[in-house]
């Protein structure tokens, strides 16, 4: 049944045609990915969708009584609120509830009270309250934050106090307990670690409305997606699957439209042979028939458009060296880094040699940047040995762009940096780039994120570095210039250590997964699902990184695995424990509310005020048992 229909939307700025006679039907249940090139018009769609932007035509119809909730990129927070108090705006009027509930308690109470009148109220507002999980309703608000990767102690930190990422992620944890019928994300994914995406992943699998996606995450794509809608010059393209069929079926649909249009131009070239041929014979019946010829022809003419193209115009990436390296690129031993009280990383080991392709993964705030600014010399470490091989050089892309100047223009940011180019060297290196005529003279400071990471890219690849230290290399890039970069490293003879949340990359790409923890780096000697399998699997598939311990180290780390194995056991077994204590009370308290409606309970003040006292002593403990069940599964996430 569709749940949304977008009929004819256009949408232009000035001259520029945005969107042009857009139509799609969106059904309940669908999970949609939105994917095209930076600039196509995806987000614009979004907004028009979300009525935040106005469309110059057309109509967007939500069938009535569903809801619509849009991620947008202008957060609608309180920064005076804590993340934890921000969410739970989300549940107010379920608080109000419950706030009723306890001052008909008390009112309960007083002899004098309507307590027929009281308990009709009380058992409706139970019903509502219970209905919409007002008991857990904290619980989980505090489960969807910290799942998206929030720290406890952040959960309770007022949000001028958090980075724009953790913003973000108060944000998407809002707008996912809203649980609205239809749910419009744009690029989710930014922000969050591989933990918060995965959590993110489970949840939305299981969430029963629509879901619209705009993404360049290619993996999480095709996890959570059924359809994939292409936004391409203005238009729309449908496709019937995720992103892996998307890309096989638009190769298919593009090489048949080649093939119908060379039909076309072999038959507008018969029928102008005929046309001449009939012309030719000079008589009255080859007339009319040329003349109906030029009828078919001219119909033809206007169907046939301009020829498809199969492949798209895209950046040209070729990343070469100019000098070898020696065979050990980089060593490190005993590295530790801390800001204040708080410890990034401690004694910390891992060697790198000379064309290998290593990803650095952790959670967020681990201190993964930091440890590519040490050894770039850009940050000092607090204690430790670095030591880079013989003519090792270093290439390093920034994820922040910190290296662009904003008020020079694209032209003198790359020559400037490479003087010894000739101006015609300098732009035909930016065409490839797709920086072409007089866009070079645009200022940094005026381009989009995707612009910036080619132009840094760009300046990356001229250095022509044998040692490749990337930041979230993919960050604002589309999906096709993703793709040629990756072709790019793949071909590229030097050695590569790249942070990445980019689980489609970290699987084309990498040949190692270096997890970096508090007091150890964990390696895994494979692409991103050799990981997962491998972090799924029992502690004695593991492959811990053996270079410089002993076996009793090893043992020690084993034993560790263990104990932790053990203590999730038990921490579960707790929990049952207390969810049966949970359920017993619940049942108590539901026995002792039906007890009040009784009569011979409610006509007698003295027992009406004991069976209230014991409901309100057994709420008193059920509160208890579910603050100590939350505190059982955040100890079982930790």
């Amino acid at each position: 049944m569709a749940v949304l229909y977008i009929n004819n939307i256009k949408k232009s700025y000035g001259t520029d045609v945005v969107l042009d006679d857009v139509n799609l039907i969106i059904n309940e249940g669908d999970k949609i990915g939105f994917v095209g090139r930076n600039g196509a018009g995806k987000t614009t769609l979004f907004k028009i969708i979300a009525g935040t932007l106005k469309q110059d035509e057309g109509e967007i119809i939500l069938q009535k009584g569903k809801s619509l909730g849009y991620l947008s990129q202008n957060l609608d927070i309180d920064e005076d609120l804590t993340a934890f108090e921000e969410v739970m705006k989300v549940f107010s009027d379920v608080k109000q509830l419950e706030i009723r509930m306890r001052e008909i308690e008390m009112e309960l109470s007083n002899p004098n009270s309507d307590h027929e009148k009281l308990l009709k109220e009380y058992g409706r507002l139970q019903t509502e309250f219970e209905h919409r999980n007002g008991y857990s309703c904290e619980s989980f608000a505090k489960g969807v934050l910290i799942g998206l990767g929030l720290l406890e102690e952040e959960v309770n930190k007022k949000l001028c106090y958090l980075s724009g990422g953790q913003k973000t992620r108060v944000a998407l944890a809002k707008l996912l307990l809203k649980n609205p019928d239809v749910l419009l994300l744009d690029e989710p994914t930014n922000h969050l670690d591989l933990g918060g995406i995965a959590f993110l992943e489970n949840f939305l699998k299981e969430y029963k409305g629509t879901v619209l996606i705009i993404s360049h995450d290619r993996y999480f794509l095709d996890v959570i997606t059924n359809r994939t809608v292409e936004v391409i010059n203005g238009k729309v393209e449908d496709y019937s699957g995720n992103y892996s069929y998307f890309i096989k079926e638009r190769k298919n649909r593009k090489e048949q439209r080649v093939k119908e249009y060379e039909l076309k131009q072999k038959e507008i070239k018969r029928l102008e042979e005929m046309i001449e041929r009939f012309r030719s014979f000079n008589r009255e019946k080859s007339i009319k028939q040329a003349e109906s010829k030029e009828k078919m022809l001219l119909r033809l003419e206007e169907t046939l458009g301009e020829k498809p193209v199969v492949y798209e115009e895209n950046v040209k990436i070729s990343f070469d060296t100019k000098i070898k390296s020696g065979n050990d690129v980089l060593y490190i031993e005993g590295l530790s880094k801390a800001y204040g009280e708080k410890t990034l990383f401690n004694n910390i080991n891992l060697m790198i040699r000379r064309g290998e392709k290593v990803a650095l993964i952790g959670e967020n705030g681990r201190g993964k940047s930091t440890l590519l600014k040490i050894i770039k010399g850009e940050v000092e470490a607090d204690s430790g040995y670095i030591r880079l091989g013989r003519n090792v050089e270093i290439g390093y892309y920034d994820q922040e762009q910190k290296d662009l100047n904003p008020e020079k223009t694209i032209l003198d940011e790359v020559w400037d940096e490479f003087p010894q180019k000739t101006v015609r060297e300098i732009r035909n290196a930016l065409a490839a780039f797709l920086f072409k005529g007089d866009d070079v003279f645009k200022q940094i400071k005026d381009l989009s994120g995707g612009e910036k990471c080619r132009l840094n890219l760009l300046k990356l690849m001229l250095k022509k570095s044998n040692f490749l230290l990337l930041d979230e290399p993919t960050n604002h890039l589309d999906i096709l210039t993703r793709e040629e970069l990756e072709d790019a490293l793949l071909e590229y003879d030097g050695t590569i250590f790249v942070i990445s949340h980019d689980r489609y990359f970290l699987n084309k790409v990498v040949q190692r997964i270096c997890e970096l923890e508090e007091n150890n780096i964990v390696e895994y000697l494979g692409n991103y699902d050799y990981y997962v399998a491998k972090k799924n699997a029992s502690e004695e598939d593991i492959v811990i990184n053996e270079e410089g311990k002993t076996k009793t180290q090893i043992e020690k780390e084993k034993k560790k695995l263990r104990e932790q194995r053990e203590k999730i056991k038990n921490i579960k077994n707790e929990i049952k424990k207390v969810e049966k204590e949970i359920e017993e009370k619940e049942i108590a308290i539901s026995e002792l509310e039906e007890e009040l409606c009784r009569e011979e309970v409610y006509t007698n003040p003295e027992r009406a005020k004991e069976v209230n006292q014991r409901i309100i002593e057994l709420k008193q403990e059920l509160d208890e048992c579910y603050e100590y069940w939350e505190q059982l599964n955040i100890m079982l996430e930790e």
